[in-house]
């Protein structure tokens, strides 16, 4: 089995979803990893792959991934690659590679209701004391 790491960005909020005959839960989101490298001719490139993942590990999904993690959230993956193959509406069968999580680590964990308190405190509230903080000073 390959093992593969990545870190980069997640490109939305993780979805969680629920399987029909077990109920048992999964989380499935979209990690962006953009590479800069300089072309031929000097000039700075970058180029940004996208990987498809599966996380089956129902804690890791319920109590992690759900309340932590979010777009732009940075993580650090470490799983194996499966193919995915399906034969679409019009009869064309399509490939995609996905990754099986096996260890997920979030660079910025912060819970979803603690982003609404730190923005609510970030608001300037008037002093308690009377003083208007427009006014020169005195000395």
């Amino acid at each position: 089995m390959q093992t593969l790491i990545i870190e980069g960005y997640l490109a939305a909020d993780p979805s969680i979803l629920a399987a029909q005959g077990s109920g048992r839960k999964r989380a499935s989101f979209r990690v962006l990893e953009t590479t800069r490298f300089r072309k031929a001719d000097g000039t700075p490139g970058e180029r940004t792959t996208g990987f498809n993942c599966l996380c089956f590990n129902e804690a890791t999904a319920e109590k992690y991934i759900e309340p932590f993690a979010r777009k732009g959230s940075r993580v650090v993956i470490q799983g194996h690659v499966e193919n995915d193959t399906w034969t679409g509406k019009d009869g064309v069968e399509h490939y995609d590679l996905r990754l099986i999580v096996g260890d997920i680590r979030l660079k910025n964990r912060r819970d979803r209701d603690q982003d609404a308190e730190t923005v609510a405190s970030r608001h300037v509230q008037e002093p308690a004391s009377g003083y208007d903080l427009n006014d020169d000073i005195p000395f």
